[in-house]
């Protein structure tokens, strides 16, 4: 992956409360020729929201809103709206995140799941469909919704800890059929814990997603995954080596140091970006060829 040289391509805005400590981890999704960013921000009161930017290349910012446009309004995330994952599905964006809620300085996070109109994205009136949790009660993170439905079905990555898993929908409501997909190698880069990034993307041999793994020495990196087209649990390619780890400044030193976290990817003409979280801190992105990149899992 070649770095932007302008990273990091989105900081922490001071006279900004709510996103005045990080901005990281933002969801991303490709939209009338313009790149459209959620990304997770922390302030002064150390309570995530969803902050909204967009770009034109894919890499210089040319607009941010000054307020979140996806804040906690309900218990289940009173401490927190984090990591958010954005897909269209047959024209509706589904946006999945984790909610958080902390009790006696112990976090409780689920999975949580609202819909809003592409329409509505698009022209900014935030109106979010009904915030459900498809697994409740279920200690559950890292959720995207594949951008297109299987089998009549929609599916969801998801992950219980260490492992990405797998579920399946009638309705985006109730969720059944989960399964493991993937868990951590003995050895290696992702030999601790595993989680998906962005949507997965339909290519020749199946769906192409990027994960991230956790080594136990708490380095996160990316690698890539190819799946069955029809059965997404099948894993058919898996990334020996990283394609982004921590290497610079930015990535090795912040709130968390030693991470790239993604929740969000992207195809702009004849190039996949990846847009990350470094050390938990600030919105960075890298990109690669796209067909170097497809040729990288056919040797």
């Amino acid at each position: 992956m070649e770095r932007f040289l302008g990273n990091p391509i989105l900081k922490p805005i001071e006279a900004h409360a709510w996103e005045s400590r990080e901005v990281f981890n933002p969801a991303t999704i490709y939209l009338q020729g313009r790149v459209h960013l959620l990304y997770r921000a922390i302030g002064n009161d150390n309570i995530s929201r969803i902050g909204y930017a967009v770009s034109g290349d894919g890499v210089h910012i040319d607009d941010r809103l000054a307020e979140p446009v996806l804040k906690p309004e309900n218990d289940n995330e009173r401490d927190g709206c984090e990591d958010p994952r954005i897909t269209d599905v047959d024209g509706t964006l589904a946006l999945t995140y984790t909610a958080l809620r902390e009790h006696n300085h112990l976090q409780s996070y689920q999975v949580a799941l609202t819909t809003i109109s592409v329409k509505d994205f698009l022209l900014h009136r935030w109106n979010w469909g009904t915030r459900r949790l498809p697994f409740p009660g279920v200690y559950n993170k890292n959720a995207v919704v594949f951008p297109k439905k299987i089998g009549g079905r929609y599916v969801m990555f998801h992950r219980i800890e260490p492992t990405i898993c797998i579920a399946y929908s009638d309705d985006l409501k109730k969720w059944c059929d989960i399964m493991s997909v993937m868990g951590p190698r003995p050895e290696g880069w992702d030999n601790w814990k595993v989680g998906i990034a962005g949507p997965p993307i339909r290519i020749n041999e199946g769906w192409l997603a990027v994960y991230h793994g956790v080594s136990v020495e708490k380095i996160y990196s990316l690698g890539i995954v190819v799946l069955d087209a029809d059965h997404p649990e099948q894993v058919l390619y898996r990334s020996k080596a990283p394609i982004l780890a921590p290497k610079e400044d930015y990535e090795r030193f912040g709130k968390v140091p030693n991470v790239v976290f993604s929740c969000g990817n992207a195809v702009i003409d004849d190039r996949f970006f990846i847009y990350y979280g470094g050390a938990d801190s600030t919105v960075c992105v890298a990109s690669i060829n796209f067909e170097d990149l497809l040729a990288s899992i056919r040797m």
